[in-house]
């Protein structure tokens, strides 16, 4: 499978990467702030095991998670680690650091 070449790319194909019984107990709302060129804001609600993601900035969200574009793509195709990004600075975390550690548990995206 081919790297993902956006960040919008990246969140119109989580519906299809979603692993819902990663996401059984959870409800939340997950901001992502991506930060730079090619950047956005999107939102994460997961409930009842399903996953609906829009554009903008959700009203009260669970967790704040923002990165530079790069940083996230290099991420999501695999090029950068979590941690290693989190420790470099190049990640931060608002609200409940939990829900950062589950996000990447709740999607199977190629890399």
């Amino acid at each position: 499978m081919p790297k993902a070449a956006s960040v919008e790319e990246v969140f119109a194909s989580m519906p299809q990467y979603f692993m819902p019984e990663q996401a059984a107990g959870l409800n939340a709302v997950l901001q992502l702030d991506i930060t730079g060129e090619g950047g956005g804001k999107w939102n994460l609600t997961v409930a009842d095991q399903k996953l609906h993601v829009a554009r903008g900035v959700a009203a009260a969200p669970s967790m704040t998670l923002t990165v530079a574009a790069a940083d996230y793509l290099s991420l999501i195709n695999g090029d950068a680690s979590p941690m290693a990004l989190f420790m470099a600075g190049k990640v931060n975390v608002r609200g409940d650091m939990q829900l950062a550690l589950k996000l990447q548990t709740l999607f199977n995206m190629p890399s």
